[in-house]
């Protein structure tokens, strides 16, 4: 079935009808009255005994310039946040688009013809001029009416969505410099390791030479030998591993820095970055600024709008159309007296039978209104999640780091009395390989657990959407 059209031409009434349904317009609306989802979390993490707000440049407060210069590299080059940047102009774009259709459309147009009629047309009777010119120059305007808000729903959709955008661009801003900050470490924790498997592999070589000698002088047997060439070859075999991690991470993070390979500089060591120490009572309203939780509510802000853009289309379609200019059989003649043109018209489109369409896309922006409810309430629950876990690991990871510090400096001196008794021929060489086989691994543990805590400190930073400074306590 066609719609019904309805189209009222010019006639003394119709600019008051017009006047009329100008008036009426833009008051009614069918968009559902928005409500955020209610979540239940508590105040804060812990004890509120501190406050604790935003911080746009978190990375600073590890103390490392050279990290500084390349987070700065990052957001200004890396690729994927120059796409989300482009993202957002389109966003910005498209809701210009959409607040357009809430104005009138004005546009100018002309024409000319030359015709000839046929001689042997009996209406024509002989004497008539078979040829003619016509040339037509008018302004044109169009408007729909938005009498049931369709257009102010669908402009308020496109701004929504807009922020939505931004949001996400601003949490891939997050997410990048947590990466950055994240590999940097990673770096820095590899390059440790690697010092110290090169300075237990010029340990272990020496330690062979001095066997080897002794073996050849007669003085202990060929198994001392041995063990000795078996742990030379492990400790062999870490390094070229370290490397191989140490340089993938240097790509890794070359990606993020938007480079082409190379490597990438760093300025300090792991013992050198400050750790920064975590407020008590983190409020759990920093969660309402993650980008990501944002991004969520903008969405389903914009899919509440939809529903009023749906609901839009069981009404008429009402719309007012004019032009106005001038008519002329000869071009010289067209803007002179007697040729001005004119209409008014007034018309009006009423959907009657479409096969459940409308019904149906109300129903699918309904259900898409719910699944957006369902990814804003997760996106809570798992920052929620993810801040917890962040300073659970935060709290432990400095233990784990003081327990493994207090075992290095044990097997150290376990290390060096080891060697005293199997030089004074109180224990076999096995003895010394245990202990310093596991001096090393403590050593690579001890690393590993201060990188690791460094990291859990960025993961809480990007948990609370970008970090956070302690605010001074305010006075009751």
């Amino acid at each position: 079935m066609r719609p019904l059209l309805l189209s009222i031409a010019h006639h003394g009434r119709l600019p008051a009808l017009a006047l009329a349904v100008v008036t009426a317009a833009g008051c009614a609306s069918f968009r559902p009255d928005y409500q955020r989802p209610a979540t239940t979390l508590p105040e804060a993490y812990s004890s509120p005994a501190s406050t604790a707000a935003a911080s746009d440049t978190w990375w600073t407060t590890f103390g490392d310039s050279q990290l500084d210069r390349l987070v700065a590299e990052a957001l200004e080059k890396n690729q994927d946040l120059l796409a989300a940047a482009a993202r957002v102009e389109e966003a910005r774009a498209l809701a210009g688009v959409a607040r357009a259709d809430q104005f009138p459309q004005v546009w100018v147009d002309g024409s000319g013809s030359r015709y000839r009629f046929s001689g042997d047309n009996p209406q024509f009777p002989p004497g008539i001029d078979l040829e003619n010119s016509t040339v037509r120059l008018t302004a044109n305007a169009s408007y729909e009416l938005d009498f049931w808000g369709r257009y102010r729903n669908a402009t308020a959709a496109a701004r929504a969505e807009l922020l939505a955008t931004e949001a996400g661009r601003q949490n891939l801003r997050v997410g990048l410099t947590a990466g950055v900050v994240s590999a940097y470490f990673d770096l820095l924790g590899f390059d440790r390791q690697l010092a110290i498997a090169r300075e237990t592999l010029s340990s272990r070589q020496e330690a062979v030479r001095l066997q080897r000698l002794r073996f050849d002088a007669g003085t202990i047997s060929e198994l001392d030998l041995a063990q000795a060439e078996a742990e030379l070859a492990s400790t062999e075999a870490t390094v070229p591993a370290l490397e191989r991690a140490l340089r993938q991470t240097e790509n890794r993070l070359g990606v993020l820095l938007g480079r082409v390979g190379g490597s990438v500089e760093r300025s300090s060591g792991l013992d050198a970055l400050v750790a920064p120490e975590v407020p008590v009572g983190l409020p759990s309203q920093l969660l309402a600024r993650r980008p990501d939780v944002v991004a969520a509510e903008h969405s389903l802000v914009a899919a509440n709008a939809r529903i009023a853009v749906v609901r839009a289309a069981y009404f008429p379609s009402i719309s007012l159309t004019a032009y106005a200019g001038s008519e002329s059989q000869q071009l010289s003649n067209l803007l002179g007296s007697g040729t001005g043109i004119w209409n008014l018209a007034l018309g009006l489109i009423q959907p009657i039978f479409q096969a459940g369409r409308t019904t149906r896309q109300l129903e699918a922006a309904r259900a898409r209104e719910q699944q957006l409810v369902a990814g804003y309430l997760k996106a809570v629950q798992t920052a929620f999640a993810e801040v917890e876990d962040a300073l659970v690991a935060r709290r432990t990871g400095a233990t784990e780091r003081e327990a493994l510090a207090r075992q290095v400096e044990a097997l150290d001196r376990a290390r060096r009395l080891a060697q005293l008794r199997y030089e004074a021929g109180d224990s076999s060489y096995l003895e010394v390989l245990d202990a310093e086989r596991s001096l090393f691994g403590a050593e690579l543990s001890l690393t590993e657990a201060r990188r690791a805590e460094l990291a859990a400190a960025v993961a809480l930073f990007k948990a609370l959407g970008g970090g956070f400074k302690v605010a001074a306590p305010t006075t009751p």
